[in-house]
């Protein structure tokens, strides 16, 4: 698989960008949320997931791992090709398909070009409960800072501890307590749930 690309953006349209990497043009398509994220110019790095099609390759780039993730778990959906992934992901950004998938809000992807009741409904049961990874993706970049409380979460989901659960804890313990390891904390929230 080819993980990201990184070279000099040649052009750009709202659906699809090329990026010149030491002389090989590569053509990516793209989601709107994307597009509006690029620069108008100059280097650039997209996440990219490539489709291979009994009559194409098709090479698709994203800004964000948190979108390229999410593109990932609607192709898996039956009836849902890349395509109309991207399409759902040009008209939502990740965090409302999310929510949209939490609250079984069937209308947020009916009022999405292609979609109808079944496959608004399809999207929703299959991908009840296979989001947390791109919640907790997105929550590890966005609190890097915080490596220790990442660590330990992520230790106690492989224990089997409920996400929610852990998270709730190990907040508690802190914003009451001082703790000086991961190894600590674990024990200290193992002990709380």
């Amino acid at each position: 698989m080819i993980a990201h690309i990184e070279g000099i953006l040649e052009s750009k349209l709202p659906n699809q960008v090329v990026i010149d990497v030491n002389g090989i043009g590569y053509l990516l398509h793209i989601s709107l949320n994307t597009y509006e994220s690029l620069p108008s110019k100059g280097k650039l790095r997209l996440y990219s997931q490539l489709i291979v099609r009994e009559d194409a390759h098709l090479l698709f780039g994203f800004a964000e791992e948190k979108e390229r993730t999410m593109f990932k778990e609607l192709i898996n959906v039956s009836g849902v090709g890349a395509n109309t992934a991207l399409m759902i992901l040009s008209s939502m950004k990740p965090d409302e398909v999310i929510l949209a998938v939490d609250q079984s809000n069937v209308d947020a992807f009916k009022s999405i070009k292609g979609i109808g009741l079944k496959s608004a409904q399809r999207i929703i049961v299959d991908l009840k409960g296979k989001l947390e990874k791109i919640e907790s993706i997105s929550e590890f970049l966005s609190s890097q800072d915080n490596t220790l409380k990442n660590e330990a979460l992520s230790a106690l989901v492989v224990l089997g501890i409920e996400k929610k659960k852990a998270t709730k804890a190990i907040d508690e313990i802190l914003s009451n307590t001082e703790v000086a390891s991961v190894e600590e904390l674990i024990k200290l929230t193992l002990k709380a749930v």
